[in-house]
């Protein structure tokens, strides 16, 4: 019962963090372009991660890695941190931080979609069902309600919403298939990411593309990429991580994380400045209904 315990309050710190970067996200990227902010806080995500290593005492592991290791990380890399985020970050500059937030939690739904093709897993009618209920979520949270008119606030801002759940998605899938040790496996994984974000940098400054709005760093950026680094890609995933260990069942934490699109939505309206939509709120319930409903399936 004492580990249970300890496994609810480390989901809940962990849920806690996540649910602040939403917030954290547009408030820092008033001061900083997203390559910018990426560059930085995987930079700190990565030193976190070597940190929590060398506190494990598993920092030999990096000693035995093989070819096909740094192989695997360097393709788990590109997609999470490099292309999710910068896909995601995109997102959040187009899009009010509660749209690009909760579109980006439709995730499961289209982890589901690609385990068809890529792991030769059936769909089961409810299993459709589940996918139109998240999607009418979807196209009320796009459209601030407005169905019949079916405008968007910013049709690219929504594409890249949605399109940083797929690189999620993927990333999962292959994440999956690779057995290695899980803090390990994200220390290198950020490295590379921020090896990609670096090179991408330093290719447009050749080039001469003007993709910088912020030439100065401001304190309050720098601030806001050190925090991301530590809550959003660091110290949060191996909060959840242990939670999930000490948990009895995967199931009795993994549900709590429903808990964070909501809680998220409160710090954006007091830090960000947002008025929440009832649109938003409204689709997301419709975009957890149909997440919840695929799990009962599955059970």
């Amino acid at each position: 019962m004492k580990q249970q315990r300890q496994a609810y309050i480390y989901a809940i710190l962990a849920i806690l963090c996540w649910s602040t970067i939403g917030s954290a996200f547009k408030i820092t990227l008033r001061y900083l372009d997203f390559l910018t902010l990426l560059l930085f806080s995987s930079g700190v995500a990565a030193l976190v991660l070597f940190l929590i290593l060398l506190i494990q005492g598993k920092v030999n592991i990096l000693k035995s890695l093989k070819k096909e290791d740094v192989l695997s990380s360097a393709f788990l890399g590109l997609l999470n941190p490099f292309l999710y985020y910068v896909v995601l970050l995109k997102a959040y500059e187009l899009l009010p931080a509660q749209e690009a937030g909760t579109l980006n939690y439709i995730w499961p739904l289209v982890l589901v979609m690609l385990s068809i093709p890529m792991l030769k897993q059936k769909i089961t009618r409810w299993s459709i069902l589940a996918i139109f209920v998240s999607f009418f979520g979807i196209i009320l949270i796009s459209t601030h309600g407005h169905l019949l008119s079916f405008r968007f606030s910013s049709p690219v801002g929504v594409m890249l919403a949605l399109g940083s759940a797929i690189f999620w998605s993927l990333y999962w899938i292959f994440n999956m298939k690779d057995r290695r040790e899980e803090v390990t496996k994200l220390f290198l994984n950020f490295c590379f990411g921020f090896f990609y974000i670096l090179l991408t940098i330093g290719i447009l400054r050749i080039l001469g593309l003007n993709w910088n709005r912020y030439p100065l760093l401001p304190w309050q950026g720098v601030a806001g990429s050190v925090y991301i680094g530590i809550f959003e890609m660091g110290v949060t995933f191996v909060l959840w991580m242990m939670a999930l260990k000490l948990s009895s069942t995967t199931a009795k934490v993994s549900n709590l994380i429903y808990l964070s699109p909501f809680v998220s939505l409160i710090l954006i309206h007091f830090f960000v400045g947002e008025t929440i939509l009832v649109s938003t709120v409204t689709g997301l319930f419709f975009i957890v209904g149909g997440i919840l409903l695929q799990q009962s399936v599955k059970s």
